[in-house]
């Protein structure tokens, strides 16, 4: 089955962040792109579904412990 690909657009929308700072991630390698581009024109990426799992994960932290 082909990957799932996602726009820049919705990876921001998961993240609840701007545009911008989804290609801060990928500029610093932190969110992995694949590139559509058919030719000179504009670039094309998109982000596997799979790699923003990735990404997702290794920013989780555990939940603080509650104080009784």
């Amino acid at each position: 089955m082909p990957a799932r690909l996602l726009s820049i657009p919705a990876v921001a929308a998961a993240l609840d962040v701007d545009r911008r700072t989804v290609y801060r991630f990928i500029a610093a390698g932190e969110l992995p792109v694949v590139d559509l581009r058919t030719g000179t024109g504009r670039s094309r990426v998109r982000v596997p579904a799979s790699g923003l799992e990735e990404f997702i994960t290794s920013r989780s932290v555990p939940s603080p412990r509650t104080r009784r």
